[in-house]
C-alpha cells in the first residue's frame, strides 16, 4: 500500500524502528542498576530515585506473591496519580500479574462490572474509595484489598496536615479494619522482605494490561495489551520527540495514569526515557502553574481542557512557563485558538495527536517541529499502517475521500478480554476497525470528520450515550430517553438528555440529576435536560440522535 506520510518525516525520524524485546518493568530495573541515585519522580515535594522506586516495586511484588498472586492473575489499581500508582503498576508486572486500571471516580455499578469481568483477584485502592470496594467485593473474585492514603507518600509536615485538609474538602474520614484480606500498602511493602520469585514473561504474548473501554458500544470491554504493545507505543512516542534532551526532561503527569494515554505518554515514557515525572494527584490550574514554574517542567502531556484552563486562569501571567518545550495534546480535538494562545504563552510547541485504547493508545501525531495543518490529527507513527476504507466501494479510499479509519501496527491490541465475537468484529485481516470516519490528504496528513458512532468526549473522557440512557430508563417516571453530545467551549462536548415521561408521572431536572449521580460517574451525568412529548424517530422506531444534535446546534447559533 502507498504510504505518502513517510515523505513528510524529518530526517531524524526513521520509517521503521527497532523495538526492545523486553518487558515494561525491565526498564525500571535497568534504570535502577545504571543510574540508581537519579531522581525519577516528584510528588508534592517528595523526591524518589530510580533505586527507591524499583526497590519498593520489588517489595510490593513480593508482597503480592505472598498473597497468592501468580502469573496471569489480574490485579486492579484504583488510585489517583501518586507514587503508589507507579510502584504498584510495576510491582504487579514484576509479580507476573496483569494490571487492571480502574477509575477512582467509578460508582459501585461500574466498579462491580469491571472487577467481575476481569476476574481481578486483588485491588489496590485509596482509602476514600475503600467503602465502594467493600460494597461490591462479594459479587466479584476479589480476595484481597490493599489500601493506601495520599498522605502515605507525602513529605513531613504535609503528611500530617493532609488528612485534615482531606476531611475538610470531602467530609470523609475512612477507617479501615486491617485483617487477613484487608492490607495496608505501606505495611505490605515494609514487611514483604524482598523475597520476589522471578517470573518468566514473554513480551510478545504475555499481557501487561487490561484497559477497559466502551469502544463503539456502551458495554465496557477489557482491551488486552501485551508488554510488546506498550513498549512499542512508548518507543514510538520517544522517537517522535526527536529534539528533546533524552534523560534530562521533566514531564508533568497531570493526566491520570488509569487512562492509557497518561500511562503511556506520562509514566511509561518517563521510566523508559529516564526523565523525571512531576506527579499531580489531580489537575488543578493553580497547582499545575506552580509545578511548572518550580520544577521547570519541559514536557506536558494533556487534554485540551487542561490547556484551556491554564490560558484562562486570571493569574497565569504571574508564572514563568518558559521551561515548556513540548505539549502532547490528546483525548479530544484541540481548538486552533487554544494551540496558538498556549504556544504564545509558553514559547513551547503544542501539537495534537490521535489514538484509541485499542492501540496503546497513540497512532497519529502532528510534527512538533514541522508542518502542522489546521485540523489534522497528523501523520501515522513509524511502523503504523493506516487505511481509509471507502464506504461506497469497500476498498481503500482515494485522497480526501471519507471512510472508516483502519489501523495496524505493533501497538494494536490482541483483542477484547473474553469477547471473541467483539474481537472478530473489530479486528479483520490484521486491521483494527476503529469506527472513526476520516480522510487522508495527498501529503499523508489525516483528518477525523466524525467521532465513533454516538460517542461523546467531554473533558477528555469517553462517554457512551447508551450507558446514560440505560440509567435514565431505570427511573420509574421515564418512558424514553436519549443522550447526545453538544459543543462546549471548555469540556469539548457536554451531555444533554432528552426525556419523555410516562403518562401521569412527573420528575424534575434536579431529581433526575440526583438519580443519575447514584448510578454514574460525575463526568457522565447529563448537564442539561429537556422534557419532550415525543422524540424524532425513523420509520422503524430508531431515535434520530443526529437530528437532535443538529437542532441544538442551530439553536446555539441563533441564541
Amino acid at each position: 500500500m502507498a504510504r505518502p506520510w513517510l515523505s513528510q518525516y524529518p530526517d531524524a525520524i526513521p520509517e521503521s524502528l527497532e523495538y526492545p524485546d523486553k518487558t515494561l518493568h525491565s526498564f525500571l530495573k535497568e534504570g535502577a542498576e545504571e543510574e540508581p541515585e537519579k531522581k525519577i519522580l516528584d510528588f508534592m515535594g517528595l523526591s524518589m530515585t530510580f533505586k527507591e522506586v524499583y526497590e519498593q516495586a520489588e517489595r510490593f511484588a513480593a508482597g503480592l506473591q505472598k498473597l497468592g498472586v501468580h502469573k496471569g492473575d489480574r490485579v486492579a489499581i484504583m488510585l489517583a496519580n501518586t507514587p503508589q500508582s507507579v510502584i504498584s503498576y510495576y510491582g504487579i508486572l514484576m509479580a507476573g500479574g496483569i494490571v487492571v486500571q480502574t477509575n477512582p471516580l467509578y460508582v459501585e455499578r461500574e466498579l462491580e462490572h469491571q472487577m467481575a469481568d476481569s476476574g481481578a483477584k486483588v485491588i489496590v485502592c485509596l482509602d476514600l474509595v475503600y467503602p465502594k470496594v467493600q460494597s461490591v467485593r462479594n459479587n466479584t473474585a476479589l480476595e484481597h484489598v490493599i489500601v493506601t492514603k495520599i498522605a502515605d507518600y507525602l513529605p513531613f509536615p504535609k503528611n500530617m496536615i493532609y488528612p485534615f485538609i482531606q476531611k475538610k474538602n470531602t467530609g470523609l474520614k475512612v477507617d479501615v479494619s486491617y485483617d487477613s484480606s484487608n492490607h495496608s500498602f505501606v505495611q505490605l511493602v515494609k514487611n514483604s522482605g524482598n523475597r520476589l520469585t522471578p517470573v518468566e514473561t514473554d513480551p510478545d504474548s504475555d499481557l501487561a494490561l487490561l484497559q477497559y473501554t466502551g469502544g463503539t458500544t456502551g458495554a465496557a470491554k477489557g482491551v488486552m495489551l501485551t508488554h510488546k504493545n506498550l513498549v512499542a507505543n512508548t518507543t514510538q512516542c520517544i522517537r517522535w520527540m526527536h529534539n528533546i534532551k533524552h534523560g534530562e526532561e521533566v514531564i508533568l503527569c497531570a493526566l491520570p495514569f488509569f487512562h492509557v494515554y497518561g500511562m503511556t505518554v506520562g509514566m511509561n515514557f518517563a521510566i523508559m526515557d529516564r526523565s523525571k515525572m512531576v506527579i499531580l494527584p489531580k489537575f488543578d490550574t493553580k497547582q499545575t502553574l506552580k509545578a511548572i514554574e518550580r520544577q521547570k517542567v519541559s514536557i506536558f502531556p494533556g487534554a485540551p481542557t487542561m490547556y484551556i484552563g491554564l490560558i484562562n486562569d486570571q493569574n497565569v501571567q504571574k508564572f514563568d512557563l518558559s521551561s515548556i518545550e513540548v505539549c502532547i495534546s490528546g483525548s479530544a480535538p484541540l481548538p486552533v485558538e487554544v494551540q496558538q494562545r498556549f504556544e504564545t504563552l509558553t514559547g513551547g510547541k503544542l501539537s495534537e495527536g490521535f489514538g484509541l485504547t485499542e492501540a496503546s493508545p497513540v497512532t497519529h501525531f502532528n510534527l512538533m517541529w514541522g508542518k502542522r495543518p489546521t485540523g489534522s490529527i497528523g501523520l501515522p507513527w513509524p511502523d503504523t499502517d493506516v487505511m481509509i476504507l471507502s464506504a461506497e466501494t469497500g476498498e481503500e479510499a482515494s485522497p480526501k475521500e471519507v471512510g472508516e479509519l483502519l489501523i495496524r501496527g505493533p501497538q494494536v491490541m490482541q483483542g477484547y478480554w473474553n469477547r471473541p465475537e467483539d474481537t472478530a468484529q473489530a479486528m479483520q485481516n490484521g486491521w483494527l476497525y476503529t469506527g472513526d470516519m476520516g480522510y487522508m490528504d495527498e501529503e499523508g496528513y489525516f483528518y477525523i470528520v466524525d467521532r465513533k458512532k454516538d460517542m461523546i468526549i467531554a473533558g477528555g473522557f469517553n462517554i457512551y450515550p447508551r450507558e446514560i440512557e440505560e440509567v435514565l430508563y431505570e427511573h420509574e417516571a421515564v418512558k424514553e430517553a436519549v443522550a447526545v453530545g453538544l459543543p462546549d467551549p471548555y469540556r469539548g462536548e457536554t451531555v444533554k438528555a432528552f426525556v419523555v415521561l410516562k403518562e401521569g408521572k412527573d420528575v424534575s431536572e434536579k431529581e433526575l440529576d440526583k438519580f443519575c449521580r447514584t448510578q454514574l460517574s460525575s463526568y457522565k451525568v447529563p448537564r442539561l435536560y429537556e422534557f419532550r412529548e415525543e422524540l424524532p424517530k425513523t420509520m422503524v422506531g430508531k431515535v434520530l440522535r443526529r437530528a437532535l444534535q443538529e437542532e441544538e446546534k442551530e439553536r446555539q447559533k441563533s441564541s
